[in-house]
């Protein structure tokens, strides 16, 4: 499953490619349903303090919500993803007690999709008796994710683990990132 800027833009499955978000989603559907994936029974707390049952069947956005969250991982910025975590579940709540129209979605909303902008890559997923399974992820865009900065015997850096300055410096590691980034997309490192 491939994403452009967080939107689903290719699923193979096999020999089968499937392009746009619509078909893309009908295939995930299918694929889904004949798998038992996606079905939800969960006791819900209303917008006016009572709790009622409800059943949901969401074979293919299920595991596109999967997937995509998986994404995010080798995507996004640690702090920003801990950030938009908490936003999304204001952002639902909005939605579910129906204040689409509130100016506290908007501005939820606009936060999030600037989280996504650098949601990029492909997610190989195995679907099997009513789960699907993340088997790998990749993504040519970002620069957050490397084997060889996460491992302290490759860490080719001007301190050493014994230095209290040690920890400021892997702290700046995704600060510099960030602005590597933003200098390749020709973006100023400050906005005013």
């Amino acid at each position: 499953l491939y994403f452009d800027q967080v939107v689903p833009v290719k699923l193979e499955v096999g020999d089968k490619v499937v392009t746009g978000s619509l078909e893309i989603f009908k295939e995930e559907c299918e694929i889904g349903r004949v798998n038992g994936m996606g079905c939800v029974d969960i006791v819900e707390s209303r917008f006016i303090g009572l709790k009622s049952r409800g059943c949901y069947d969401s074979p293919g956005l299920s595991t596109l919500r999967q997937a995509h969250l998986d994404l995010e991982g080798i995507t996004m910025d640690a702090k920003v993803r801990s950030i938009c975590d908490r936003l999304s579940q204001d952002w639902s709540a909005a939605i579910y007690n129906g204040m689409y129209f509130s100016p506290e979605r908007e501005l939820v909303e606009h936060a999030i999709k600037f989280s996504q902008r650098q949601v990029e890559g492909k997610v190989n997923l195995v679907a099997y008796k009513g789960c699907a399974y993340v088997v790998g992820r990749s993504s040519e865009t970002s620069n957050l994710y490397s084997a060889d900065e996460s491992s302290m015997d490759t860490l080719d850096m001007n301190w050493t683990p014994q230095d209290t300055s040690g920890f400021i410096a892997i702290q700046s590691i995704r600060l510099e990132k960030y602005g590597a980034r933003k200098i390749k997309d020709g973006e100023p490192l400050a906005r005013v």
